[in-house]
């Protein structure tokens, strides 16, 4: 993996890669994390994350972001399993 493998990348591949691991992999990676993933994250305190939520909430007020219904995201989501895993 290169130094430019975007984040996105790396999460499927974490992800896919979790998803597989046996149990004793499982538990050595979770060991592993463990103190990061029990880190309260504040994310309220985020200046970054939140000047995005205003600028996502501004844009969809403002129409100029159209947004997605709730209908729309099940059936996005529905036809995303079912290229994935034909379910």
């Amino acid at each position: 993996m290169s130094a430019k493998t975007s984040a996105i990348a790396i999460r499927t591949r974490l992800y896919d890669y979790i998803r597989a691991a046996d149990d004793k992999k499982l538990h050595a990676i979770y060991q592993l994390l463990e103190p990061q993933i029990d880190a309260t994250y504040e994310w309220w305190k985020d200046k970054e994350l939140l000047a995005e939520f205003d600028n996502r909430s501004k844009a969809l007020e403002s129409g100029a972001d159209k947004g997605f219904t709730l209908d729309e995201l099940a059936a996005s989501i529905q036809k995303l399993r079912q290229d994935k895993y034909g379910r």
